[in-house]
């Protein structure tokens, strides 16, 4: 078993991966999505995620017919404020804050086994409007599900983190202020959300 991860700058694409994920065979179960808030227009407005929201969409898909993207729910996570977020890895990073351990969304990612520098730059780019799909999949499907999610327009982490330096950024900070995409960098987020809809 081998869990793949890869940061969108689309909702679009993420979603698109998830699709065809979930039409070669791979379970709901095993796929995660987590989506910066300001891609849905429900959530963008939305400062803090209510206890109810919480993990509104976390396990929602788990066990269901209707695939991982139709569970998709609020969540806050440290760091990036309420995010849309569905599956396995979101209740993962959700309750390693819950339960006092340290780490949120980073704690997860190494604890699926990506580096600690992947897993900072993956966490800043979805904190800055990016889409992340992570996967656990069995040997037999490690190919397939590389393939279908490489073909998407991953971003690339070295590239990213190059280009996050050079405005001084050195690793994702939970205690940083939220970011807040510009009114264009928004309307392109939701116009993507909504046509992938």
């Amino acid at each position: 078993m081998s869990t793949i991860t890869r940061v969108y700058d689309t909702y679009s694409h993420a979603n698109r991966v998830v699709t065809e994920l979930e039409s070669s065979g791979i379970p709901s179960k095993d796929i995660s999505l987590v989506a910066n808030k300001y891609v849905s227009d429900k959530y963008a407005n939305v400062e803090e995620a209510s206890p109810a929201a919480t993990g509104a969409g976390v396990g929602a898909a788990i066990g269901g017919g209707a695939g991982l993207l139709a569970g998709l729910g609020l969540l806050a996570i440290p760091g990036l404020g309420p995010v849309v977020a569905a599956g396995w890895l979101a209740s993962t990073a959700l309750g390693a804050v819950a339960g006092g351990a340290t780490g949120g969304l980073i704690g997860a990612l190494t604890g699926a086994g990506l580096s600690e520098d992947e897993a900072h730059v993956y966490a800043e780019a979805v904190r800055r409007g990016g889409t992340m799909v992570t996967v656990r999949a069995s040997d037999s499907k490690d190919l397939t599900v590389r393939s279908i999610m490489d073909r998407h327009s991953p971003i690339s982490s070295s590239e990213r983190r190059a280009e996050y330096a050079k405005g001084g950024w050195t690793k994702f900070d939970p205690a940083a202020k939220p970011y807040r995409p510009s009114d264009s960098e928004l309307e392109r987020m939701r116009r993507e959300y909504r046509a992938s809809q």
